[in-house]
């Protein structure tokens, strides 16, 4: 016989629904709770739900296997707005485990130290703005912390810059968030009928989800139109299959993930660190030994990735926080069947929720202590966290619907923690200051207001100093000796092993990839796969390495077929077996840390087969995640080639060689990060050649060795970071007086991406910083005029402002020019680089295919060198190209892969033609496209002839790459050329321009059209304006109509078949 659940007096229809706090429902519940224990009853309009509030109850209910979570009523009313996103999703929906496998590789450890710069990058924001703010200034860190959860979950997840901290109100997301939560939580407790006739809420309500929703849908048409090669949270919903069911998410479920995760990912963080902030202050003895750890740890440096895993007590205390302040209080499930909880005493049928607080849960004193109430992250430390029993901390919920995003929130918050308590002391701005809550989806402090005085102690005997922008150099996550490529792979002689993996968030696989590749150096050849892959066929004859992880104590997606295959094994099947397991885990989940590994260890040993090595294992939240694996990896395989003789390259003997190391201080990118560049990485020059004669306008083939792990596509851009030609830096040193070694150091008052606050000399500054030749604008000639100068300098800079366009855009006329000729006007250095623009990158079309080369571009560049239209004798330089021109093989440049638009790619379908009109320096993507197509032929493929119409001067001038690559793409029935000569037309069927050459073989383009050709423009504005005005004329000819009609005809016929890279 069960016993009732206790239940609070109730109304008729209505239940508890109007004794429920209207403001604070949480009050409410925490409230009933201290009067009824361990469990009470509520119906709420209808809704029975059962509310538990003791360790023991919420361990029974976390069984997957007698439980289900459960959407509650103010989450069910989300669903209006985000519908099956993977929070607010029922477990059986499709898109849920669509979602649920496509983004867990998103939020591997790997991913997440990858997201670590991000990270730093908005938590510098914050420091900025409150070092700004002044310490007599009242800060509202809950809305700080806002900002920067928003900002940081946009930037590492969707690499969007909502750039919260440089606007003068709110984000409209945050404030439509904020009211959509809200109007959630009270149409829950409302009835329908009364929801129904609140007309004017229900539209700002449908008006909260449009604003939410217009910006989601912002994110995903700015990525397809600028895609990126980043494996981010919206790149693997936008491009990513289920590896379970092969299908996509449409732009709907990706809408609604991303309005998901800009609220769940940013909420519940800015919640704990605004707790957190409130126990530091509240606490001074907890504050003072975080911040001795954080000082012992850093100094006076900016925080490195590998930092965190020092800081044991930064850890604990967020630990503790969220342990007593857990933002998302609530965790709902229902039975899967009519049940009982504690054996047999309370009875709870399958329709009824039941819901845990994760406040009183957290507290209960049979698992904390009688001290449970207060905060204490000594109870997190030396190794009582370990041992607590399952599901004692659970702020992130639990098994197949816990917390994605688990580890980026503890990152995100380990980093500002660190951030804020070295570099300020924080204090109430009333002293008298009692924590209050407020309540949307989750629960953050009310009415908290702060100070934060940068510290007044010193450190290390200097003051402490945390700089503006807290990015490293180098966002090297880990360091490997350099090695020699040159091994025994598939050589003679080398002898096979097999490597398997089991894998869901990518970290086990990528191990897994490390050994396949490394055993070439060692004398063997490599298999990788899937452990499921080998399941009922597993090979004895070969040594097998197996990399694998737990989840939730359960084998991987890929590796459970195999488990399961195992476990039912007898006897010794595998006694002629050698094998390695190596586990990947999280020592977080103590229950369950490297189950699978271990029981996949053993049972391979009781099975028959012996171990090469004693099993590794590593922890993903430990900073020695890789260099526990690299030393594995470097055992298993001096057992390995020991075992089976085989030859051990001399590099890898070596390691090192004599033993010196060479550290780089500065890895070379400084510059690319200062000016949000952040992408950019040092590529070198294989190759810089000129394709035209001398006393033509040069033009040149330059080859770039792309950065590690850059991929491209033809069609895409490489981007480039210049210096100013060294002329004009020489121009600007003696205008200002100043030597070429002289150093200086800069300050602003607001943001820039200039180097500030460090010594800088004058030519790195000039050099790389700012855009010197830029043209002066109107605001500039009235700054210079407003500066010290003669009348006569003043009235002739009047007259040049207003006869701008004729005396200054016309001739493009710089600062620096104007500064040359009027020598007496007195302006600052300061004044002159503010007024400059900084250094902008330039991209260039890549000429070339992945498939010639992977790691390797070619450019095909125009060098500006013309006249210059200001009257000079020296010629006009373009930045970029001139640079380009400057490089030698073997020099360094900053440079990025950026992926032009989705329809300018070659057809993945070879039969398709494809039909090329440029011009110029505007063959170079034709170039890629045709070197492609070329390859693509040669290994087999049916590949369709293309037609290149290309516009030049004269044959022997500016026919680019006729005798080599055309030439032979011709000959090889690749692509046929029609060339237009503008100074030689008689060679070109009498054709001057692209479009007259079209015209000219306008049969060519209708049969071409006919056989569902894709066409491709790439040039001038002149150039594709020509090209769409005679394939208009065509269409009008061959359809006989009006020129409008073959417009239209134009706009609908090329609306999927024609795209155009057009640059002035």
């Amino acid at each position: 016989m069960s016993t009732p659940i206790p239940s609070p007096p109730a109304l008729p229809i209505l239940g508890h629904a109007t004794y429920i706090d209207k403001v604070l429902p949480h009050k409410s519940f925490m409230d009933w709770a201290d009067e009824y224990g361990e469990i009470y009853r509520l119906d709420i309009l209808g809704r029975k739900t059962v509310f538990i509030n003791s360790y023991e109850l919420l361990n029974e209910v976390c069984n997957e296997k007698r439980f289900l979570k459960s959407l509650p009523g103010p989450i069910a009313q989300t669903r209006a707005g985000i519908f099956d996103g993977l929070f607010t999703a029922y477990s059986d929906e499709p898109n849920w485990g669509i979602a649920h496998r496509l983004l867990m590789p998103v939020f591997n450890t790997a991913s997440i130290r990858a997201m670590f710069d991000d990270m730093l990058d908005i938590a510098s924001q914050l420091v900025l703005k409150w070092e700004r703010f002044g310490a007599s200034s009242q800060l509202d860190p809950v809305e700080d912390y806002t900002n920067l959860t928003l900002d940081t979950l946009a930037l590492t997840t969707m690499s969007y810059r909502l750039n919260s901290f440089y606007r003068g109100t709110p984000h409209p997301f945050v404030q439509a968030m904020v009211d959509f939560l809200i109007e959630s939580g009270l149409r829950a407790n409302r009835p329908a009928i009364v929801n129904a006739m609140m007309r004017g809420t229900t539209y700002k309500y449908e008006q909260d989800i449009k604003t939410m929703s217009d910006l989601a849908d912002h994110i995903i048409a700015e990525r397809k139109t600028n895609p990126i090669d980043k494996p981010d949270l919206l790149n693997a919903m936008l491009y990513g299959k289920d590896p379970k069911t092969g299908q996509r998410l449409s732009d709907e479920s990706i809408r609604y993930n991303l309005i998901t995760f800009m609220i769940a990912g940013h909420e519940t963080t800015s919640a704990t660190l605004a707790f957190a902030t409130y126990y530091l202050i509240k606490y001074p003895a907890v504050m003072r030994k975080l911040r001795e750890e954080i000082d012992q740890v850093l100094g006076d440096g900016t925080l490195q990735s590998s930092d965190l895993s020092k800081m044991p007590y930064c850890l604990a205390v967020l630990r503790e926080t969220l342990r007593l302040r857990t933002p998302a209080v609530y965790r709902t499930v229902r039975a899967l069947e009519d049940t009982t909880l504690c054996g047999g005493k309370y009875f709870v049928d399958s329709t009824t929720n039941i819901v845990s607080i994760s406040w009183k849960v957290m507290r209960d004193p049979k698992i904390w202590g009688e001290d449970s109430e207060e905060f204490n992250p000594e109870r997190m430390m030396d190794g009582k966290f370990e041992k607590l029993p399952p599901n004692a901390w659970q702020p992130f919920g639990y098994g197949s619907r816990g917390c994605i995003g688990r580890a980026l929130a503890l990152q995100e918050a380990q980093i500002t923690l660190a951030c804020i308590v070295q570099k300020f002391d924080l204090s109430f701005a009333d002293p008298a200051y009692e924590l209050n809550v407020k309540q949307s989806l989750t629960i953050k402090p009310a009415h908290m207001y702060i100070h934060a005085a940068p510290r007044a102690d010193k450190i290390n005997g200097r003051a402490s100093r945390i700089p503006s922008v807290l990015i490293p150099k180098s966002t090297a996550t880990q360091t490997r000796p350099e090695t020699n490529d040159d091994g025994l792979s598939n050589a003679a002689g080398a002898h096979p092993l097999q490597v398997l993996y089991g894998s869901n968030t990518g970290s086990s696989e990528s191990f897994a990839q490390r050994i396949a590749a490394d055993v070439s150096r060692y004398g063997f050849t490599a298999t990788l796969g899937t452990l499921d892959s080998v399941a009922n066929r597993l090979p004895v004859n070969i040594p097998v390495v197996i990399v694998t992880a737990s989840f939730e104590g359960e084998p991987a997606d890929n590796a459970a077929t195999f488990v399961e295959w195992i476990e039912k094994l007898d006897g010794k099947p595998f006694s002629n077996l050698r094998y390695a397991v190596f586990g990947c885990g999280n020592r977080e989940w103590t229950q369950t840390y490297q189950k699978i590994p271990k029981l996949i260890d053993a049972k391979l040993e009781t099975l028959g087969a012996d171990r090469i090595v004693e099993r590794g294992e590593t922890d993903a939240g430990a900073a020695e995640f890789f260099e526990n694996f690299d030393t594995w990896e470097t055992k298993l395989f001096k057992s390995l080639s020991k075992e089976y003789g085989t030859e051990v390259a001399e590099e890898s003997k070596a390691g090192l060689g004599l033993g010196i190391e060479i550290n780089a201080i500065d890895a070379g990118t400084g510059r690319a990060t200062a000016l949000r560049q952040s992408d950019a990485a040092l590529g070198t020059v294989i190759e810089n050649r000129l394709l035209t004669p001398p006393g033509a306008p040069a033009k040149r083939h330059i080859e770039f060795e792309l950065p590690e792990n850059t991929g491209y596509r033809a069609g895409d851009y490489l981007a480039i970071l210049p210096l100013n030609p060294n002329r004009n830096v020489q121009r600007a040193l003696k205008r200002f007086n100043l030597s070429a070694e002289q150093e200086i150091t800069m300050s602003s008052t607001g943001p820039t991406s200039l180097p500030v606050g460090k010594p800088v000399s004058v030519t790195q500054l000039f050099s790389g910083y700012v855009e010197l030749s830029q043209p002066a604008t109107t605001r500039d000639l009235q700054i210079l005029s407003r500066t010290e100068c003669s009348p006569g300098t003043s009235e002739k800079l009047q007259a040049l402002s207003s006869d701008f366009q004729e005396s200054v855009a016309a001739k493009r006329l710089s600062v620096l020019d104007i500064l040359e000729d009027y020598p007496d006007i007195k302006l600052s250095l300061g004044n002159f680089i503010a007024m400059l623009p900084t250094m902008r990158i330039r991209q260039y079309s890549i000429s070339s295919s992945p498939l010639w080369n992977a790691n390797r571009v070619s450019l095909t560049v125009s060098i500006l060198e013309s006249p210059s239209v200001s009257g000079r004798s020296e010629p006009f330089l373009g930045v970029a190209s001139n640079y380009l021109a400057s490089l030698q093989p073997g020099d360094k440049a900053q440079v990025a892969i950026r992926h032009s638009s989705a329809a300018f790619h070659p057809p993945e379908d070879t039969s398709v033609p494809m039909i090329l009109f440029c011009a110029g320096s505007g063959l170079a993507p034709m170039r890629g496209f045709l070197q492609e197509r070329a390859l693509q032929k040669k290994a087999g493929k049916n590949v369709a002839k293309s037609l290149l119409f290309f516009g030049c001067r004269r044959p022997e001038e500016d026919y680019l790459y006729a005798d080599s690559d055309l030439k032979e793409w011709v000959e090889n029935g690749i692509v046929d050329v029609k060339p237009a000569f503008s100074r030689k037309s008689e060679e070109s069927s009498g054709c001057k321009y692209v479009q007259n050459r079209v015209w000219n073989d306008r049969a060519d383009i209708n049969n071409a059209f006919d056989a569902g050709a894709r066409f491709f423009t790439c040039g001038s504005r002149k150039v594709a304006n020509g090209v769409k005005d005679v394939l208009t004329a065509i269409i009008k000819e061959k359809r006989q109509c009006s020129d409008e009609e073959a417009a239209a005809l134009f706009q609908r016929a090329t609306q999927s078949r024609y795209a155009t890279d057009i640059f002035d």
